[in-house]
């Protein structure tokens, strides 16, 4: 088990597209009900086991797996999912914060902030490449699976998902300050 191992991440760290795309068939759909047990929402856990992937592939050249592929799978979603509920709780308890120690009725404060997130919004947007807008408007705003999004664009999963993790990445970044209010 140990020298497939070895062997399978070797070639993803040759850049072996049809190996990665084998383990990623072979375990995403595990990946994502043990992520699920932890963040309770479907969504959120395909986004995790996506964005593992998704730093796996990116990562590909400095991966190195001295347990099976499995286990660091099994792993690596664990410790994702328990950072995005970390950040879960320093949000809702920022949330409580500003819920207790500012007026909610404070609607000027709460319309001048939702100008500023849509104006970072449609420049985060706007500064994306235009496939990779495309994608994530597709997904974001009309809902479409990523399936959907490969079919309707004649496209593979893995350039969706890999659109989808620069556009996440570039919203996170921009929207970094505001993230308390998502």
């Amino acid at each position: 088990m140990l020298e497939d191992t070895q062997n399978i991440t070797k070639q993803i760290r040759e850049g072996n597209l049809k190996e990665f795309e084998r383990v990623f068939k072979e375990f995403y759909p595990q990946l994502c009900l043990y992520a699920l047990r932890f963040v309770k929402t479907k969504d959120l856990s395909e986004e995790i086991v996506q964005n593992l992937f998704c730093q796996i592939w990116e990562n590909r050249k400095k991966l190195n797996i001295h347990t099976s592929i499995k286990a660091y799978l099994y792993r690596s979603t664990y410790h994702n999912a328990l950072q995005v509920l970390r950040k879960m709780g320093s949000h809702n308890k920022y949330k409580e914060y500003i819920k207790h120690h500012f007026d909610e009725n404070d609607s000027s404060t709460n319309k001048l902030e939702e100008k500023e997130i849509n104006k970072i919004v449609q420049q985060t947007l706007s500064s994306l490449p235009q496939r990779c807008g495309t994608i994530f408007k597709m997904s974001r705003f009309e809902g479409l699976k990523y399936q959907e999004i490969a079919q309707k664009l004649s496209i593979s999963i893995k350039t969706v998902e890999a659109n989808m993790g620069k556009a996440l990445k570039a919203f996170r970044h921009n929207l970094k300050d505001y993230m308390c209010f998502f």
